[in-house]
């Protein structure tokens, strides 16, 4: 999942919607006073090997006073105490309320609501506003690239089972992406180098949910009844959430009103270090706190946003 860390992907598209097909509604509800904070997660969905894993983990913060919004990524590796898990795991196991408590265990802020987005969405998105521009900023190759629906393939019996992947390269510069080849640059993550870390991932999807939001407030995309027809049927299959209608409608204002004081941020380097084959968190690839706890990056976070 970005838009969707951006203010998320699905606010940016309700942007679209709203002042496109609500605009009497839009202008007769009350105003939002209070910072809204909303967890955004995106799930891989069916025909994923694991479709309720969370990947993608963003808080989307927006302030009403300063007009501004501010979206926090956060690595899907994370060590979570409470659940002995990493934090891509919470949804799974303990749906929103888990997430949550776990987003407010590293940064101090409980989300108000949540958005669970399908990773499908991506590509069906990008193919109804036809296509997108993206700023590819380093050129990288990725061999083992999973190809859908040969998770439990056989291959005959090659034990590097190279048959379940297939390689995807992208070059550095200015690239015209469908769906599909979106998708593929925002959920590569076995790259040669340094853009196989989760941290490029991260940065790749901001890349693409830049673009998106871009080409949504297009006058092509805005002017386009057909588009906008074509964006409400995608958003409305691909996306779980406890925001009722009226105060999505609210939250479109307030994000339409935001739209030019819109930060993008991802948890600095220095705050986060890597542990593995560590009995005390399972052996597992983890990240933890370099200070061995996390209260200066809630700090960082309570001074950014």
């Amino acid at each position: 999942m970005k838009v969707l860390k951006f203010v998320g992907l699905f606010f940016f598209v309700l942007i679209v919607l709203g002042v496109s097909l609500c605009t009497a509604t839009y202008l007769l509800l009350p105003k939002i006073e209070n910072p809204v904070s909303i967890l955004i997660l995106g799930k891989g969905g069916e025909g994923h090997a694991a479709p309720n894993l969370t990947d993608t983990i963003m808080l989307t913060n927006i302030n009403p006073n300063s007009k501004k919004i501010t979206t926090i990524s956060l690595p899907r590796d994370i060590w979570i105490p409470a659940i002995r898990a990493k934090i891509n795991t919470a949804y799974h196991y303990g749906g929103f309320e888990m997430a949550s408590d776990s987003v407010f265990y590293l940064t101090g802020i409980k989300p108000s609501y949540y958005l669970v987005l399908d990773f499908s969405i991506f590509k069906e998105l990008v193919d109804s506003i036809g296509g997108i521009e993206v700023d590819v900023v380093n050129s990288f190759v990725d061999e083992r690239y999973p190809i859908e629906g040969k998770e439990d393939d056989l291959c005959d019996g090659d034990k590097f089972y190279k048959c379940r992947y297939e390689t995807i390269n992208f070059e550095k510069g200015i690239q015209k992406m469908n769906g599909e080849t979106a998708l593929k640059f925002v959920r590569s993550r076995n790259a040669i180098g340094d853009e196989g870390t989760d941290l490029a991932r991260e940065a790749r999807q901001q890349k693409v949910i830049e673009a998106i939001k871009n080409k949504l407030l297009s006058k092509d995309v805005l002017l386009n009844s057909k588009i906008i027809s074509n964006l409400y049927n995608v958003v409305s299959s691909h996306i779980e959430t406890n925001i009722d209608k009226n105060t999505a409608i609210s939250l479109i204002r307030l994000v339409f009103e935001s739209r030019d004081n819109i930060h993008f941020l991802s948890i600095p380097e220095n705050f986060i270090k890597i542990s593995q084959n560590d009995k005390k968190y399972d052996y597992q690839y983890v990240f933890i706190p370099t200070s061995g706890n996390w209260s200066s990056f809630t700090e960082w976070i309570k001074n950014s946003i």
